[in-house]
């Protein structure tokens, strides 16, 4: 049984999310009315998994998850609003050490839980697998073991002491030589700017990134990853040239594809295919590139996810003379997407996430 603890102060909510895990069978649930009140029952119920909600009284999410993190270390998915303020607060608690995120339904929420639902529960059920990293904001845990105060993770994280300028427009830009596509889901965000913050702002080619969010996150993600890197970083959404030294973060709730236009290639956001279960889809975004490029022109990067996406357009990927990387499994938050890449034989390169940057760097031509 998968111990779980749903924190909402909505009693709606938690009756909805009580019938959508009570049908499962296999979840043991206790519910808590806001953020105080989980952190007193937390220590009996040892739970594998917590859901959070972000906004409630007397103690919020963001503050309950600090806490969580710092006492009781265990995989927490937030439960957010689908509004710009709930993106940002969402992004920090990803910072903090949550694993996920799903949106919480709007209008009729009882007939967004219906389609909410499946997601949800199979989310839940990742986060039930995650392993905690033992260095996750360990020196606090340290501090207020040895009785400090432990100071509160920031909102979000400052900038680099070195962080690009404002940009200035740009004379001329330079068609990307080749593609980078990074395919990511569960702690992607965190992934990304390990992986994103460490490529130069000369880079010869561009990246493109499919990582599993819904719309209203992935514009609040690219915002933040520029203020974080050298490369700029934008969210795909009508075509837009690509050039390099970009990374293009595909938009939530669609997919984001290469297409040729007569000015060169170009990236966009599509509506999402019936074809592929998670959105924006790697698979698609894999193999739409390689209807446009030679494969020794792209590099294929498959980092922590749930499920298997961007495992068999990768496999195709490196089948056809590209390269590709997965993430090692020490330290992907959830090896689904790039452990079925290794286990299928599709992977040039296994790296950890602190090494895949350079490796990416080295494969250039």
């Amino acid at each position: 049984m998968i111990r779980l603890l749903v924190v909402d102060d909505s009693p709606l909510m938690r009756r909805l999310l009580k019938e959508v895990f009570a049908r499962e069978g296999d979840f043991d649930l206790s519910f808590a009315r806001d953020g105080a009140e989980a952190l007193e029952l937390i220590p009996a119920v040892k739970p594998h998994v917590v859901t959070l909600d972000v906004a409630m009284p007397r103690m919020d999410g963001l503050a309950c998850l600090d806490l969580i993190m710092l006492r009781h270390p265990c995989p927490v998915v937030m439960v957010s609003a689908l509004t710009e303020d709930g993106a940002e607060a969402t992004l920090a608690a990803l910072d903090r050490g949550a694993v996920d995120v799903i949106p919480k339904p709007g209008g009729a929420v009882s007939l967004g839980m219906d389609d909410l639902g499946p997601a949800l529960v199979a989310k839940v059920r990742a986060a039930a697998g995650v392993r905690m990293r033992g260095t996750l904001r360990l020196a606090e845990r340290v501090r207020l073991r040895a009785g400090g105060a432990a100071s509160p993770a920031p909102a979000t994280r400052p900038p680099r002491a070195d962080a690009k300028p404002p940009a200035a427009p740009r004379l001329a830009e330079k068609a990307a030589g080749g593609l980078v596509l990074i395919g990511c889901s569960t702690g992607g965000p965190p992934a990304l700017d390990a992986v994103l913050s460490r490529l130069p702002a000369d880079l010869p080619w561009a990246a493109v990134v499919a990582q599993h969010m819904p719309a209203s996150f992935t514009g609040a993600l690219a915002r933040r990853l520029d203020g974080l890197c050298d490369v700029g970083v934008v969210e795909a959404g009508p075509p837009t040239p690509i050039v390099a030294g970009r990374v293009y973060i595909g938009r939530g709730d669609a997919d984001v594809v290469v297409v040729r236009r007569p000015a060169g290639l170009a990236v966009m956001a599509v509506p999402s295919s019936a074809e592929h279960r998670w959105h924006p889809s790697v698979d698609r975004l894999v193999d739409s590139a390689l209807a446009h490029l030679p494969a020794d022109r792209l590099i294929g990067v498959l980092m922590t996810g749930m499920g298997v996406d961007g495992a068999a357009a990768m496999g195709r990927l490196r089948a056809a003379g590209g390269t590709t990387i997965a993430e090692a499994e020490e330290t992907a938050v959830v090896w689904g997407m790039p452990g079925q890449l290794v286990r299928q034989g599709g992977a040039s390169f296994v790296e950890p996430l602190d090494a895949i940057a350079a490796r990416i760097l080295g494969e250039l031509p």
